[in-house]
This record gives structure tokens, sequence and C-alpha cells, in this order.
């Protein structure tokens, strides 16, 4: 009897501390260092509380974009500012206590870098005012080498004066293919790179969207065969669907994401399922549109929309599918929404993490 009681005691200790480990991912925070913030912080976010504790910062300048390496170890941050200063940052990271520190720096070349994407040994950079896209090696260390190769965006869009000069604003590697896909924000295009060898190689348009729209972020379907471009300016999400093999799109549809105008659309992200999309609008009416998807199809269906606190820059995700944690940068905080597995919609938990001018939250997954 005595020997059951303690083999329970034990199996019900181990599924706690299992469990523990499960709900607890590590998020990284990332801000615009002008209004008091010391630059990227780290959190131990508890996936079913909804609850963040902090854990680490690193001061570095203004970084506006982070993101993970795949396995954790490495924090990439771009440093948003004028040309002379732009620059990408690697920084370690510890899994176990969220450490950080800093590893080295390479300039951008191109003035504010204002996205950050990484696979394997290669990195690459949207560099908003600079009009372009930028690559570089990952060393076997974690560290970045000098910039490799760079492609310039292009004008053409009719609004002004948004779309007077050049902008790339994001750079995504195309699930399960050898693209990369590039917002050419000023010319109202989707454009395709070849990847072969760590290099890029200039393939054309993959996708138009309509004039004066400033294509600003993408987002693939998890299966590849679809991906969703939110629009700054024309406040539209854009549907594609997406041939991998071929590297070819066709537009299905757009939506109008925000019906007042305010031509501040800014992030994009599929719940973990797929289920639902989810794009936020800021400068007026704040808040996060929800779309159903229809899987087999990729098309949307507009089913809520969350006002939310000023500015939301940037939102994320848990892996698990239960929180939506939005960046509020004017209001200095990230909100924690809990997610209705059901309809889509957001329910504000009130567990805000206070952090000054929040630009970037992302898991490590």
């Amino acid at each position: 009897m005595r020997s059951n009681q303690l083999f329970t005691m034990a199996l019900s200790l181990f599924t706690s501390i299992s469990l523990s480990a499960q709900s607890n991912v590590r998020l990284a925070v990332g801000t615009y260092t002008d209004g008091g913030s010391r630059g990227i912080y780290t959190y131990s976010f508890n996936q079913q509380t909804g609850k963040a504790t902090l854990l680490d910062s690193l001061e570095t300048d203004n970084p506006s974009f982070v993101t993970f390496s795949s396995d954790g170890r490495f924090i990439y941050c771009v440093n948003e500012s004028g040309e002379a200063q732009s620059a990408v940052s690697s920084i370690s990271h510890n899994l176990t206590t969220g450490r950080m520190q800093l590893l080295n720096r390479q300039s951008t070349q191109g003035a504010d870098p204002c996205y950050v994407a990484v696979k394997g040994g290669l990195l690459l950079t949207a560099n908003y005012t600079g009009g372009s896209l930028s690559t570089f090696p990952i060393k076997t260390d974690g560290t970045i080498g000098p910039l490799d190769q760079q492609f310039k965006g292009s004008t053409g869009g009719p609004f002004m004066p948004n779309q007077a000069s050049a902008h790339i604003h994001t750079t995504v590697f195309a699930p399960g293919s050898r693209y990369v896909l590039a917002s050419d924000f000023s010319h109202d295009r989707i454009l395709r790179y070849r990847l072969a060898d760590g290099r890029l190689t200039e393939d054309g348009v993959a996708a138009t969207m309509t004039a004066g729209s400033g294509p600003r972020h993408i987002a693939f379907s998890h299966d590849g065969r679809f991906f969703y471009v939110m629009s700054e300016v024309g406040d539209r999400v854009g549907v594609f669907s997406w041939d991998g093999s071929r590297g070819t799109a066709k537009r299905l549809e757009e939506h109008q994401a925000d019906t007042i105008n305010a031509h501040g659309g800014a992030d994009i992200h599929l719940s973990p399922d797929g289920r639902f999309l989810y794009v936020s609008n800021r400068l007026q009416h704040d808040g996060i549109t929800i779309f159903k998807v229809n899987k087999a199809t990729g098309r949307l269906t507009k089913v809520g929309y969350q006002p939310t606190k000023r500015h939301p820059r940037n939102f994320g995700i848990t892996p698990n599918g239960r929180y939506l944690l939005c960046a509020a940068r004017d209001d200095n905080r990230i909100q924690v929404f809990r997610i209705d597995a059901r309809t889509g919609r957001l329910t504000d938990t009130g567990h805000d993490i206070v952090v000054s001018r929040p630009s970037c939250v992302t898991f490590c997954k």
C-alpha cells in the first residue's frame, strides 16, 4: 500500500513538472528606445495562465524587430536607425535563464531596417527607408558575417508621399521551397528571389496588389499552399495561392480589413491550427480584424474586430494557440488576449506586460 502511494505521488509530481515545462515558453520583445526602453527583453510566458515573468533585458538601440534562431540559442534583431547607424545584431540566448549577450553587429547598408528573417546559415533584412533587401551569412558560432548581397525595391504606386521612394518592408522564406518573397511596398508588388547555396537571384514578381495598397507583411499557411499579404496604405488583406515547386502565385481575393481608411495596416498572423487569420490596424480605430480561414480553399470570412490600445504595430500568438499578445506601442504595453478556440474571437485578460514602446513580440517555438 505504501509503495503504491509513493508511486502515485511521484507520478503526480512528474506530471506536474512536465506540464509546467510545456506551459512555459520563451518570449522576446523588441522596442524603440527613444522613450526609456533598454532594448530587448526576454520573458517566460505561461501558456496556461497568460502571465509573463521578466527574465532579462539587453541594452541596444531601436531593436524594432527580433527573431529567434530555430534552436532558440540566438536572437537576431535589427537596429532601426539612419543609414550610418543601421545594423543587424546577433545575441546569444540562454535557454534556461533567458540571459542575453551581444555577440556582434553588421551594417545593413540601408537605412531603417525593420524586419529580419533567418533560415539555416542565411539572414535577411528589409531596409525600409533604404528601399533594399540585404543578405548576410550566419557563422557556426551564431555571429553574423558582413553583408553579402543587396537588392533594391522600386516605385510606381500612386499613393503620395508614402510611395514616392522605394521601400522594402518584409522578407520571408517560402516554406518547403527554394524561394524568398519580399514586399515591394512602393510598387504594390511581391518580389520573388530564387535561393541556392545561401545566395539569392532576382526572379521577377510573384504577385501584384491593388494599386496604392503598400504591401507590408506576409504570412504563409502552414501547408505552404497559400499566403496572405497585409497592406499598410490600403488596409487590405490579399489572398494568394502558391505553388512552391514553381514559385508561382495566383490572387484569389482581397478583403478590406479597416473600413475607415486609416492607412495604418500593420501585422498579420495565422493561428497555429490555421483556422483563423488576424491582422492589426493602426492610426485610427486601433484594433485587430479576425478572419475565419477555409483551409481547403484559402479564402477568408471576416468574423470579428477587437479594439486594442494605441498603435498595435505587431503581435504574436502562443505556440499552443491560446493567447494573442499585441504590442500597443503608443500605450507602452503588450496586451494579452485569450483566443476562443471555437470562434477565434479575443478577450482581454488584463495581464498587460508594461514596457516602453514595444514594437515586436516573438516566441521561441
